[in-house]
């Protein structure tokens, strides 16, 4: 299966300067497709850090979103860490050329028109704000910083490049086990995650404002079918265990 990443570029998301959105709003629509991430990395404006960790993503073949650092200022280095990420060297797309021309007229040149220069082999993203296209590359789609301009482009990447993928949306089932430390559980959690591979066991502990008890939510999240059948040895197990539980919801 296909991973799926993120990147959020720029010195000001951590610096603190300016606040993150696009996660949030990629994991809602992603979501809204039975669709999850598999990892997300804020990077700065490094371009040999970012270069790194594309060209892992893109040897890998995975899906990606990148959010941020493709304009033509010197703190902007994904254009330019893509393609190095690829080997292959920044060219002027024509079609981008002709939106930035179509929305800046003669102001286009000499600088504005470095944002049309993309890694070689390129498609464009549309930008239905100022026309100032993005890019995809190999399941990588480089969008702007930007939301009001990002996401709508976001669901045109998605739209028109995977109408199809879309999968049955995941569930949870847990249940609230009282008294229990996570590892006198262990041995429980190690057998399910053995037989049941498809979901995601979790084990999150905490402390109830009642007297300190311990109080640990168990389960499993993944399509119902699968799910149901690790929750079911899931419980069972946890019943035996003599510990008192109590079913936790799903969602």
């Amino acid at each position: 299966m296909t991973a799926i990443g993120a990147y959020v570029i720029g010195d000001e998301i951590l610096s603190g300067k300016r606040a993150d959105k696009h996660l949030a709003h990629l994991i809602a629509t992603l979501g809204a497709r039975g669709l999850g991430l598999d990892y997300a990395h804020y990077v700065g404006d490094d371009r040999g850090r970012l270069t790194a960790l594309l060209r892992d993503s893109f040897r890998r073949g995975d899906l990606a979103f990148s959010f941020g650092g493709i304009g033509a200022t010197p703190d902007d280095h994904t254009r330019q860490a893509a393609a190095a990420a690829l080997d292959v060297p920044l060219a002027e797309h024509p079609e981008a050329v002709a939106g930035i021309v179509a929305r800046f007229g003669d102001a286009a040149y000499p600088h504005r028109v470095l944002m049309a220069h993309f890694p070689q082999g390129a498609t464009i993203i549309p930008n239905p704000v100022n026309g100032v296209a993005a890019f995809s590359i190999r399941d990588h789609h480089f969008l702007p910083g930007f939301p009001q301009m990002a996401w709508p482009m976001l669901d045109w990447v998605l739209a028109t490049r995977y109408p199809d993928l879309v999968r049955e949306p995941p569930v949870e089932r847990m249940v609230v086990v009282w008294d229990a430390g996570e590892s006198q559980l262990l041995p429980l959690m190690t057998e399910n995650v053995a037989r049941f591979p498809r979901v995601k066991l979790f084990s999150l502990p905490s402390f109830s404002g009642d007297g300190g008890r311990r109080r640990l939510e168990l389960g499993v999240r993944g399509a119902a079918a699968d799910a149901d059948e690790a929750f079911a040895h899931l419980r069972a197990g946890v019943a035996a265990s003599g510990f008192p539980f109590e079913e936790g919801g799903q969602a």
